[in-house]
């Protein structure tokens, strides 16, 4: 199993941002095909009290490589790439895992 994960650095406005992600590119992104399991994390501190690196996280699990791939080159996938400049002001990384147990 493989997961395709997107880090999203702090936003300019994050009320903007949730309205933006929860209403427009959570159903485009749940267009995708082929994904076993999504995580949605939003980080509220660190263990001291802390601000987060990172503002919010989604992982989409696929089971093979191949299929994270495929489906994400497909119009569903590219449509969800292709939304994140709309609201991701706070930058977003994008690395693929091999899930390990």
């Amino acid at each position: 199993m493989v997961k395709l994960i997107a880090l999203y650095g702090h936003p300019a406005d994050s009320a903007a941002f949730e309205a933006y992600y929860s209403e427009t590119h959570l159903p485009i992104a749940s267009k995708i095909k082929g994904v076993s399991r999504v995580e949605l994390t939003k980080f509220i501190g660190t263990p001291d009290g802390g601000k987060p690196s990172q503002y919010r996280m989604a992982e989409l699990y696929f089971d093979s490589i191949e299929e994270l791939q495929k489906q994400m080159g497909s119009p569903e996938g590219q449509a969800t790439v292709n939304d994140i400049p709309n609201f991701a002001t706070g930058g977003v990384d994008v690395m693929i895992g091999d899930v390990q147990s």
